[in-house]
């Protein structure tokens, strides 16, 4: 009989806890397809987005025991400096690059590289880089991208890289899952 009372105290204590949601931060630069992925997650749709001013939050569940709440930043030159203010508090990073767009792999590698070794930033948050629109001629796969992105050279923060078309959906939920172990990890370091 004690046994049964103590387990449905249980139920209404600390064994009923709920892990509160990951801080993601989506960080790309403009037209990289941040807000479709966002929305695609959200939604399990294809939405028509418009260039982000700012930012956008929603809590996405991509599968059973997997919650986010995803800051998706807007991130043209303007709103770059602000971007440090958000880091506070955040447990992972989607880094979303247009694997098509050539002429700004390296500004997309600049901008990467700038937010790991920030400052504000914790040495050991994951990141999932998200090689945006594979579906489109001409897209670079992952491993032209880790040589683009100099993937290599972050050696302080756990990551993963994964192909992925925000309109279909393709390769979304499986980068997340990576993340969410990556995730799992860092709460327990």
């Amino acid at each position: 009989m004690g046994c049964i009372l103590s387990r449905m105290g249980c139920l209404f204590t600390e064994c009923m806890t709920v892990e509160s949601p990951s801080k993601l931060l989506m960080i790309g630069l403009d037209a990289a397809g941040k807000t479709t992925i966002l929305y695609r997650l959200k939604l399990s749709k294809t939405v028509t987005v418009i260039p982000t001013i700012g930012f956008n939050i929603e809590t996405i569940t991509p599968g059973p025991g997997l919650t986010f709440d995803v800051w998706d930043i807007g991130y043209s030159e303007k709103l770059r400096p602000l971007s440090k203010h958000y880091y506070p508090g955040t447990q992972g990073f989607i880094f979303v690059v247009d694997s098509q767009d050539q002429e700004r792999f390296s500004e997309a590698r600049e901008l990467l590289h700038d937010m790991v070794y920030a400052n504000e930033m914790d040495a050991n948050i994951p990141i999932l880089i998200l090689a945006n629109k594979q579906d489109l001629a001409g897209a670079h796969d992952v491993t032209k991208l880790i040589d683009e992105l100099q993937l290599r050279d972050l050696t302080q923060n756990p990551w993963h890289i994964q192909g992925a078309c925000a309109t279909t959906g393709d390769g979304l939920y499986e980068g997340l899952i990576e993340l969410s172990n990556m995730i799992r990890e860092y709460k327990k370091s």
